[in-house]
């Protein structure tokens, strides 16, 4: 066989793919449409396993979904649409380490705060939004959005708040301060709760990074592969 000429197994082997994968991605228009032969078979060219090689580094880069429209629109020659699809990529690994970077911020100002626990080891409504510089109505809206849970007191029927409380609503304090919507905060929070306490998250924290970092990497390692299929299909 000659070089030029390639199977869809020439293509599938290198990457731990399927042959149906390879059919799979060129039906989705991840690869360019294959020659076929006079009984139907799809022959594929070095250009083929180049968009290939595109496509597997641009998917852990921009996700699965985003790449599969980057290489839609390489192949139809909307080459401005699919560099669009990168920049948007981008802008939101730039937000993700920005709302990284603030959680970990919150949760510094958290500890760092040390706040002296209430004699009876509870407090109530009132103090503790003075203790905040917040209104009371603000934390039984808080509450209404099931970011803090406090108890009631059986006898009075008084929203009471332990020391778990606390730390949640202040951590709901510091993060809204940052602009963060109530919906983004609630997640945060049940990860506190699950975590038995704020210390428990610095290893999830710390994962995190690491995966915004090696995405970072990835997107390195993509544009230069795209590049250089660019510049193939521009040199043809």
């Amino acid at each position: 066989m000659s070089r030029a000429r390639l199977r869809p197994v020439d293509l599938a082997r290198p990457h731990g793919l399927s042959t149906q994968a390879i059919r799979n991605y060129e039906e989705a228009g991840i690869l360019p449409p294959a020659d076929r032969t006079p009984h139907g078979y799809r022959v594929y060219a070095p250009v083929h396993a180049q968009a290939l090689r595109v496509f597997v580094a641009l998917a852990p880069a921009h996700g699965h979904q985003t790449a599969t429209a980057i290489m839609q629109a390489v192949n139809r020659d909307a080459v401005e649409n699919a560099l669009t699809l990168i920049d948007e990529s981008h802008a939101q690994l730039l937000q993700d380490r920005r709302t990284l970077s603030s959680v970990e911020k919150a949760l510094r100002d958290l500890t760092s705060a040390e706040p002296a626990p209430p004699p009876s080891g509870v407090t109530f409504v009132g103090p503790l939004a003075r203790q905040l510089g917040i209104r009371p109505a603000t934390l039984r809206k808080w509450e209404q959005a099931g970011l803090i849970h406090p108890q009631r007191d059986p006898k009075t029927g008084y929203r009471v708040y332990g020391s778990a409380d606390v730390r949640d609503v202040q951590l709901a304090h510091q993060l809204r301060r940052g602009g963060y919507l109530l919906n983004q905060i609630a997640p945060l929070l049940a990860q506190v709760r699950a975590a038995g306490g704020v210390e428990p998250l610095a290893a999830t924290l710390s994962d995190w990074r690491r995966r915004l970092t090696m995405r970072g990497r990835s997107m390195l390692a993509a544009a230069a592969e795209l590049d250089a299929y660019l510049r193939e299909r521009d040199a043809r």
